[in-house]
C-alpha cells in the first residue's frame, strides 16, 4: 500500500491513490437475487418504522428503539427492503456507515456512555439495519450484549435519568442529520 509523510507529524501514514477510489465509489453492488415475493410484505422493517422515528430521509431512516432495559438503542434503517450491506452501491454504503458514525458521535458527545455497542445482523428480521447502542458498566447486560441474559438487575435511577435526556438527544440527532442528508421527510 502507498505511504507518505503526515505534514504535521511526520510520521508515515498509508494512503489510498484517488484512482483506486474512484473505481471503488464506480463499483456495482454484489449481485444479489431478488428479494423473495413477499418478502417486503411480511418484513417488520418494511411494514412499521421499527421505533420512534426520529431522522427520516430517501435511502434511510433513524429510530430510537423501544428498549426499556436500554434506553439510548438507536437503529439505522435502509428505506428499501435489502438484506446484506453488500446489495448497496458503494455510495450508498458510505452514506449508510456515515449516518451510524453519526449516531455513535452523537451518543458519545451527549450521554457520555462506557462503551457504545454497533452491529448489523438481521438474522431475526433480514431488512438492512444497523444497532447503535449506548453502554455503562451498570447496565443490565453489561459486559455483555445487548440481547444476552441480563447479568445483574435494572437499575431504574439510573435508567430514569438516561431516559430523562431522550428528547434532548432526540433533537441533537435530528440537527446533527438535518445538517449532514437534509431536513427530514415526512412519514408516507
Amino acid at each position: 500500500m502507498p505511504q507518505a509523510a503526515c505534514g504535521r507529524t511526520g510520521k508515515m501514514r498509508h494512503t489510498v491513490p484517488t484512482a483506486s477510489l474512484r473505481t471503488v465509489i464506480r463499483m456495482k453492488p454484489f449481485p444479489v437475487s431478488p428479494a423473495p415475493a413477499g418478502a417486503a410484505a411480511a418484513c417488520a422493517l418494511c411494514q412499521t418504522a421499527g421505533g420512534t422515528t426520529v431522522w427520516r430521509g430517501s435511502d434511510f431512516r433513524l429510530v430510537r428503539a423501544a428498549e426499556p432495559a436500554l434506553p439510548a438503542f438507536y437503529r439505522v434503517i435502509w428505506q428499501q427492503h435489502v438484506a446484506e450491506f453488500t446489495d448497496l452501491t458503494a455510495l450508498q454504503r458510505l452514506s449508510c456507515i456515515d449516518a451510524v458514525v453519526l449516531v455513535e458521535q452523537t451518543l458519545r458527545a451527549q450521554m457520555q456512555p462506557d462503551k457504545i455497542n454497533l452491529g448489523s445482523l438481521g438474522n431475526v428480521v433480514p431488512h438492512l439495519h444497523w444497532h447503535m447502542v449506548a453502554r455503562w458498566q451498570w447496565d443490565a447486560f453489561w459486559p455483555q450484549s445487548p440481547w444476552s441474559a441480563p447479568q445483574r438487575p435494572v437499575d431504574d435511577a439510573r435508567l430514569q435519568k438516561v431516559r430523562e435526556h431522550l428528547p434532548a438527544l432526540d433533537e441533537a440527532m435530528q440537527h446533527a442529520f438535518a445538517a449532514r442528508f437534509g431536513a427530514s421527510r415526512p412519514e408516507p
